[in-house]
């Protein structure tokens, strides 16, 4: 039964927001924690606290909020115009789910609370909230009724035009960037993206010749491996005609020309050689390189590494490898497999690269067979795989799902995916049982957790099967565990029994190293110390360790992930640069 005088989801959202807004004010511990349910979860985005954090617990949530009251978050709403309070079930649990606005002392914020339903004499307490910062006010994005006029171009007939002022912000001849985004990804685009519309000078640099080429040079046959709705990049949606699974070349040139729509500065052909922070100027001084040989030094206050989740490949020492006289491939290297028609390939790795190259090897006529050197996860792409963007398909639109899909704290996602990967197994069962059957070792995800936490703590692990499963079920394509493999030889790769795997091509799809091995070779050990672990957890924030927020390195911050984390949490990020920009926070 719902609470309130109407009985109606909105009226227990608004009873609710009162009572928490009358809390903040009077910093009362007991009052505010009487609005939680003990095992109730807080997610701050910026809004009350200036971190990306995570507080669980109706006590420990009390006591945090009473210790930020100096943001003086007042006049709490249910957001007009929005999806309106409704009754959902995330994680298992059933809900009340609302968006909600309110004020801060120097912006705007939005939310989500998730209550559990009471009744007039027990009413609904705060499962999950999330506060998260929408806008400063004193910077608002230059969109909409804050656009620019454009009217100096058309009137001034003797000043410079539009493309003279581009070609010389591009140039950076008479200054430096403020910020220096380090690859012009999905990450490195949204974030630069955010930034200029905040107003924040940002140079983007892109070791590739044309932006878009990280995707455009990747294997033959790749697409997106989850559909186009959850792919968008900030403030450009795709067009609406376009395919539900993106090709890799349709998305290099929408990046390439997503890019120029967006009057991104960017520097292709151009790497970080390397880069150190002088604490008391507050500024990098940054080598950048580019393909020429050449050189420009460059002292932003602020580097934003957007290079992925992964660094530099990894390549496994493997007995006997060196000894091979055929050719040997990382996976990061592979293009297409028709040069190897009627020749035999050895991969090594059974992740998502390892099974699309063997599939590729496959369809152009070799003989390929896959070494597994650890459980792999496998989920048919359609429908199992998508199971976790349902949130996306259920109506609100793209800003809703976004707030929506962040508003999960750590520990319910994490019973979020066990229920998911429970159903996907179902849904999969006759694939996993081949596959067994076979010799293919599965894994599920830590604890049962699935592809996404697999992702979110390694950054791999699993593969979305687009056709490759059913060749290893059918023996199309072989399978060994390079456990049984002794040593790599001249021709192949001998097994512990002495029978002879004769290859002609050797695949490494060992993946790569975290981003912790970038950063120790661009800046040092030092700077490698002061950041840590960079991705998978932080427990103690219950967070994604460094991302999207202040690092123990001053000036020095990351970007990565999935379209839609990229999409979401540039936002958060360019939020606090603007905010060490304009003094609020210290970076």
């Amino acid at each position: 039964m719902l609470d309130g005088a109407s009985g109606t989801p909105v009226a227990a959202v608004e009873r609710w927001l009162a009572g928490f807004e009358a809390a903040l004010a009077g910093g009362g511990g007991s009052a505010l924690a009487a609005l939680f349910v003990p095992d109730a979860h807080w997610r701050d985005l910026l809004a009350l606290s200036w971190r990306v954090a995570t507080v669980s617990g109706a006590g420990a949530i009390a006591s945090a909020l009473a210790d930020d009251r100096r943001l003086a978050a007042r006049a709490f709403e249910v957001t007009p115009g929005r999806t309106p309070p409704r009754r959902v079930s995330r994680a298992g649990t059933d809900t009340i789910e609302a968006i909600f606005r309110f004020r801060t002392a120097t912006g705007t914020g939005e939310g989500v609370v998730q209550l559990l339903p009471g009744d007039a004499a027990a009413p609904a307490k705060a499962w999950t909230l999330l506060t998260a910062l929408a806008a400063l006010d004193d910077f608002p994005e230059a969109v909409g009724g804050a656009r620019p006029s454009g009217s100096a171009y058309s009137r001034d007939f003797r000043g410079p035009n539009w493309l003279d002022r581009r070609r010389a912000a591009a140039a950076y001849a008479d200054r430096d960037p403020d910020v220096l985004v380090v690859g012009a990804g999905q990450a490195g685009l949204s974030i630069a993206a955010r930034l200029r519309m905040l107003g924040v000078d940002t140079l983007a640099v892109e070791r590739n010749a044309r932006v878009g080429d990280n995707w455009r040079h990747r294997y033959h046959a790749l697409t997106l491996h989850n559909q186009v709705h959850v792919n968008h990049l900030p403030y450009m949606p795709f067009p609406p005609g376009w395919p539900t699974w993106i090709p890799k070349d349709m998305l290099a040139f929408w990046f390439e020309g997503y890019a120029e729509a967006m009057e991104l500065n960017v520097w292709t052909d151009t790497g970080l050689a390397g880069a150190g922070y002088d604490a008391a100027a507050g500024r990098w001084t940054a080598m950048l390189r580019r393909a020429d040989g050449t050189e420009r030094r460059v002292r932003p206050r602020h580097i934003v590494m957007a290079t992925g989740v992964s660094g530099i490949p990894a390549r496994p020492a493997i007995a006997g490898l060196a000894d091979f006289a055929g050719t040997v491939l990382h996976s990061g290297e592979w293009r297409d497999g028709t040069a190897w028609a009627g020749r035999r390939a050895l991969v090594i790795g059974t992740g998502t690269s390892g099974h699309d190259i063997a599939q590729d090897l496959h369809a152009a006529g070799a003989d390929v067979t896959m070494a597994q050197r650890s459980p792999t996860m496998v989920v048919n792409i359609e429908p199992s795989a998508q199971l976790p963007y349902a949130l996306y398909e259920e109506g609100p639109d793209l800003a809703d799902c976004d707030l929506l899909a962040a508003a999960m704290p750590l520990a319910p996602l994490r019973e979020a995916h066990r229920l998911l990967t429970a159903r996907a197994r179902e849904i999969d069962r006759e694939l996993l049982d081949g596959l067994e059957r076979a010799g293919f070792r599965l894994d599920f995800g830590p604890d049962g957790t699935g592809w996404q936490f697999l992702y979110l703590t390694r950054g791999g692990g699993y593969y979305f099967n687009v056709g490759c499963s059913e060749l290893i079920v059918d023996g199309k394509v072989g399978l060994v565990q390079f456990a049984d493999i002794n040593r790599i030889v001249a021709d192949g790769a001998r097994l512990r029994d002495g029978t002879l795997l004769p290859a002609d091509l050797i695949v490494l799809a060992t993946g790569f190293r975290g981003q912790e091995a970038l950063v120790r070779k661009l800046f040092g050990e030092a700077v490698a110390e002061r950041v840590g672990p960079i991705w998978g957890f932080d427990e103690a924030r219950q967070e994604l360790a460094a991302m999207w927020t202040r690092t123990g390195q001053p000036g020095l911050w990351f970007i990565a992930g999935s379209f839609a984390q990229c999409r979401i949490y540039s936002k958060v990020l360019a939020l606090q640069i603007r905010a060490v920009e304009a003094g609020l926070i210290l970076a």
